[in-house]
């Protein structure tokens, strides 16, 4: 195992662990889909620490990523790394959790607005590229729904964060339930470009199972007396997706080239998961 890969699998246990021993009381406050939507930040914080520590460990490889107009690419690097790093520390404290999650969502907008979108001319046509550009979109709505959901009652900057927020994950899940109903080879939750291992059992109904349930959550999302149950409903698929498809396809890859890129699909995953159990907030 690579020092990359067991670093981040290290720090995301670690966060799992501290987050949910401080989720303890409001998880004992809650009931019913509520008991799910609240481990939605403790999720949220794994993934954020996965990447950071993968953004620590693995600076020099990812600073290419960043816009050559941007001087500096391994001061970014890090500093995105510590961005994630202090998310994520918010999230499992629940302290400034407003904040944090505003800034959380402005890093993945900045994201997209600076390497996604100006590489939109050349790669129109590459379902990759979509698929890349909406899922940093819907981690930003994700954070959006969360921090609206901690303002005052009443007031407007809360209440449009939230509606503009779950509007993106809803319409990032049906965009990828789409994906899954044209390309059921591909692996599910983000359809990237890795393809089902041979070894997972009827993997197009399994594509067909999580494409509908993305779908049923994107309309569920939209409706006031359903957002709670559907938010609640993915994110248990998400994260069962998580721990028996993707976990396993790690544990084959942890002594090959491959270990860094299958905790990243761990990541992305969960990730996505948490994003789900977010939209649920404020929906009561």
């Amino acid at each position: 195992m690579s020092v990359v890969a067991g670093g981040m699998i290290g720090a995301g246990i670690a966060a799992l662990a501290v987050g949910l021993f401080f989720v303890r009381a409001r998880f004992a406050a809650t009931s019913g889909a509520g008991r799910v939507l609240v481990l939605g930040p403790v999720f949220e914080a794994v993934a954020l620490t996965i990447f950071a520590t993968e953004h620590f460990l693995a600076a020099r490889d990812l600073s290419g990523i960043v816009p050559r107009w941007l001087p500096g690419p391994l001061f970014w690097t890090y500093f995105v790394g510590a961005a994630l790093l202090a998310a994520a520390i918010s999230f499992i404290a629940w302290r400034c959790v407003r904040w944090s999650a505003s800034l959380l969502a402005l890093l993945f907008l900045i994201i997209v607005a600076t390497i996604d979108l100006p590489n939109l001319p050349g790669h129109t046509h590459e379902r990759l590229f979509w698929t890349l550009t909406v899922r940093e979109t819907c981690f930003a709505g994700g954070a959006m729904v969360l921090a609206g959901s901690l303002w005052q009652r009443g007031r407007r900057a809360g209440a449009t964060l939230i509606s503009l927020g779950r509007l993106l994950v809803a319409c990032t899940f049906a965009f990828y339930a789409v994906e899954h109903f044209l390309f059921p080879r591909f692996v599910p939750g983000v359809p990237l470009e890795k393809m089902t291992p041979v070894w997972v059992p009827a993997p197009t109904l399994l594509a067909y199972i999580v494409g509908t349930t993305l779908l049923a959550t994107g309309v569920g999302l939209m409706i006031r007396r359903t957002r709670r149950t559907a938010a609640a409903s993915a994110g248990t698929v998400l994260v069962l997706l998580t721990v028996f498809f993707y976990v396993p396809i790690l544990v084959t890859e942890i002594r090959s080239p491959l270990a860094v890129e299958g905790v990243n699909y761990v990541g992305d995953t969960l990730l996505l998961a948490a994003t789900a159990l977010l939209a649920g907030f404020g929906a009561d």
